[in-house]
């Protein structure tokens, strides 16, 4: 049985910027590369399943994620979990209040993930895109232009780089983060080598388990990303061949009146 974190109160705080110990400038952010960035980018279907593995046996003992629908997990373009598998899923969550009935009765998958555990814990659904990891320079964006807002990247720092330090501050303890602003966090390490077992045997070190479930909270704040770029790149390709053939008929009606022949 893999044991889950039990975080403190302070330690719900973790992701939701709520907190810093002292105020300070944004932590700096190292570009990671995910195999769904980039205008072709795709998730890893075996990278969400392990992420989602990860978010069930560490992150939701506080944290929720309250508008994803279990539904969801059998998406193509997502974790494509098999329908019997994800209706086990939901029935191994905890139950929830019918809202006809009134009784407490077991999770169906179209049902929604739980809340978060604590009060004060932020939800993750959106977290992802709720976070910007790149900025600048002056504000201008042109960081995230070339490379993405970030929030999957800000996520995996947070989880992976911290310092080793400790103090406490109104009784409260909290932790040397780099990556987090002003450099001090209220969440404890949550992750550490070997915490998960994968069922498809791929190695748990923290850094693997970061990037799973951060490419993981990326496709619940963006589950239709695959079909978003597929849209896109069908519309470019139809700009262009629509700006081609009003270019070609442009060129042919003045073609007279500037003198040239036509074919």
């Amino acid at each position: 049985m893999i044991r889950k974190i039990a975080l403190t109160a302070a330690t719900a705080l973790a992701l939701s910027g709520g907190a810093v110990l002292a105020a300070g400038s944004e932590g700096h952010i190292e570009d990671h590369a995910f195999s769904f960035e980039g205008p072709f980018g795709k998730f890893d279907q075996m990278q969400l399943q392990r992420g989602l593995q990860v978010y069930t046996e560490v992150c939701s003992a506080c944290h929720g994620l309250k508008f994803v629908p279990i539904r969801t997990l059998s998406d193509e373009g997502g974790p494509a979990l098999p329908e019997d598998q994800v209706r086990a899923y939901a029935a191994s969550l905890s139950e929830i209040t019918d809202k006809e009935t009134g009784e407490d009765r077991s999770r169906a998958a179209t049902d929604h993930f739980p809340e978060s555990g604590l009060s004060n814990a932020p939800d993750l659904s959106l977290m992802a895109k709720a976070r910007a990891g790149f900025h600048g320079p002056y504000g201008s964006g042109i960081n995230q232009l070339f490379r993405g807002i970030g929030g999957p990247e800000y996520i995996y720092s947070v989880l992976t780089v911290y310092t080793g330090e400790e103090k406490e501050e109104a009784g409260s303890p909290f932790y040397g983060n780099t990556p987090f602003p002003g450099g001090w966090i209220a969440m404890t390490p949550p992750l550490s080598d070997d915490q998960v077992t994968y069922a498809d045997g791929h190695p748990s070190t923290v850094h693997h388990m970061a990037e799973d479930v951060s490419a993981f909270l990326m496709w619940t704040a963006e589950p239709k990303l695959m079909a978003r770029k597929e849209a896109g790149f069908k519309a470019v390709l139809f700009l262009i061949v629509l700006s081609t053939l009003l270019y070609l008929t442009n060129k042919r009606i003045w073609a007279g009146v500037k003198g040239k022949k036509t074919a």
